[in-house]
């Protein structure tokens, strides 16, 4: 009975319609294809390599942004017990003592008691009446007063108050749970961003130490030939100068090394450098899988942290509605209390010293200067905006998983042509010396050819990580990872009804007959 007279709207889960499948995976022409099956939690390991794997099964427990997550989650957990205990009486004790004594000036004069240095009257004049002041003194006596009992009080929740604050508290819960979730996600992803990019720096580190050596021997067959008489001291310094162009860039690539190291570090809660022994081995970028699962449309909206935790929000903001509608209602409530009290302390456990109090109340808002309805606006405004909120993360998920589609394949076919013109290069490069050993050629073209060759390999390198990048970006568009680490719990949310989210009608999104 009391669950039908509970006010304000009932939360109904959005219904949001999915592609049928996802298009950019269908046209994709890259060599590892995405495809629709069952995404994996640990995605990361589609990467094949077991330093990242050892990295990422730290992060749960190691990253500081997920503990304080973790920390907002008690935090949320905690208010639900608070508004929990809404629903329920409260009983408490108390027990004191007092030492009194009235004023005889004051209104206990109206009992007749004398004030100071005056006869015994009443307060009209006459005749002394009440408590009177001891033979030799004035005023009223000073007396001990001792006294313990109980109270208890219990509002009863007719239309719904506490109902709908639980239920407010539970989906803030619940979003918590989901913000957790959402900032592990981002940890995971963030970790192989940074992880790929040392490998990355470290290839291109290998690469310009190659480059340099051969720029190196270039520089002795220069200065032979010149002893030789067969050239100047011009391709001399052309190729000093390549050994001093190439040596120019190993203190950036050096410093971005050392930069990712400690940012791996600190997002495994380590202090700077602590990683230094464990990533100092260069390793290759890791490679892409053959084929990349990516689980189903259907999935995308059930599976994203921050598409469930706008949905919490949005149940939230609908029990908020129902908790503003209740202050319109009258508010009942029984209220009791048992207690002793007695000037003694030996007669303090008699029954005769017991006194009681027993009765309900009731209140009711008359005039509240438009705070009862400014606040109940308020509050189906903020469910609007939820709901606008909603919609708007689930659209922005499509866009990021197409996004993430179209550059994984894209990147992939701009790698393949990046080796095909390495290849080129060095082919080009070989020729190149060896034409200017036989004098048919001027240095300055073995120069050309040798810059070209260095800004392929690096480019080469620098796509190949940006490949395996567009993966990570890809799964976490699509929110896997954080199943492993964080399984589903029951909630409100979770077991909510669902009917259809329309666009164009945000404001009703959530709204049932009261």
């Amino acid at each position: 009975m009391l669950a039908g007279c509970t006010v304000g709207p009932n939360f109904q889960r959005p219904n949001v319609a999915a592609p049928n499948d996802f298009t950019r995976a269908n046209h994709a022409q890259a060599p590892s294809q995405p495809v629709e099956a069952t995404l994996a939690p640990e995605w990361w390991a589609l990467l094949g390599d077991s330093e990242l794997v050892a990295l990422e099964s730290r992060l749960a427990t190691d990253n500081l942004d997920v503990q304080a997550a973790s920390a907002r989650l008690l935090e949320s957990r905690a208010g639900l017990r608070i508004a929990a205990a809404e629903q329920y009486p409260t009983i408490g004790g108390a027990a004191s003592y007092n030492r009194e004594q009235a004023s005889p000036n004051g209104i206990v004069s109206l009992l007749g008691v004398n004030p100071v240095g005056a006869q015994p009257e009443s307060a009209s004049g006459d005749t002394a009446f009440g408590v009177s002041s001891l033979p030799g003194t004035s005023g009223s006596p000073p007396y001990d007063l001792w006294q313990y009992g109980f109270d208890a009080s219990w509002e009863l929740d007719l239309w719904g108050h506490a109902r709908r604050g639980v239920e407010a508290a539970n989906a803030a819960m619940q979003a918590s749970v989901e913000d957790r979730r959402a900032v592990l996600l981002s940890a995971q992803a963030e970790l192989a961003r940074d992880y790929i990019a040392l490998r990355a720096t470290q290839t291109l580190l290998d690469i310009t130490n190659k480059n340099l050596a051969l720029a190196r021997d270039t520089v002795k067959l220069t200065r032979l030939r010149l002893t030789e008489g067969v050239t100047t001291n011009l391709d001399v310094a052309n190729a000093s100068a390549q050994v001093a162009s190439i040596e120019a860039r190993l203190p950036p690539l050096q410093t971005r090394r050392d930069a990712l190291i400690n940012a791996l570090s600190f997002l495994l809660g380590e202090e700077p450098g602590a990683l230094g022994q464990t990533l100092a081995d260069a390793r290759d970028i890791p490679s892409l899988p053959a084929r990349a699962p990516i689980g189903f449309p259907s999935e995308l909206v059930r599976r994203r942290p921050d598409i469930r935790r706008a949905e919490a929000q949005l149940h939230a903001a609908t029990a908020e509605i129902g908790v503003a509608q209740a202050d319109f209602y009258p508010q009942i409530s029984l209220t009791g209390s048992l207690g002793f009290q007695s000037l003694e302390l030996s007669s303090l456990g008699d029954w005769a010293s017991h006194q009681f109090v027993l009765g309900p109340s009731i209140s009711l808002p008359i005039f509240q200067g438009g705070r009862l309805k400014g606040t109940l606006h308020l509050r189906k405004a903020q469910q609007q905006e939820a709901a606008i909120v909603f919609q708007r993360t689930v659209l922005q998920a499509w866009h990021e998983v197409d996004d993430a589609l179209s550059a994984y394949d894209a990147e992939q076919r701009r790698r393949d042509h990046l080796k095909e013109v390495v290849q080129q290069d060095q082919l080009a490069l070989a020729v190149a010396q060896q034409r200017y050993r036989e004098g048919a050629i001027d240095f300055l073209n073995v120069l050309a050819v040798q810059k070209d060759l260095l800004n392929a390999e690096s480019d080469l390198a620098q796509s190949q990580a940006s490949a395996a990048v567009n993966l990570v970006t890809l799964y976490k568009a699509l929110g896997g990872g954080w199943e492993t680490a964080f399984p589903a719990v029951p909630s409100a949310v979770e077991h909510a009804e669902s009917v259809p989210l329309k666009a164009a009608d945000t404001a009703t999104v959530g709204s049932a007959p009261q």
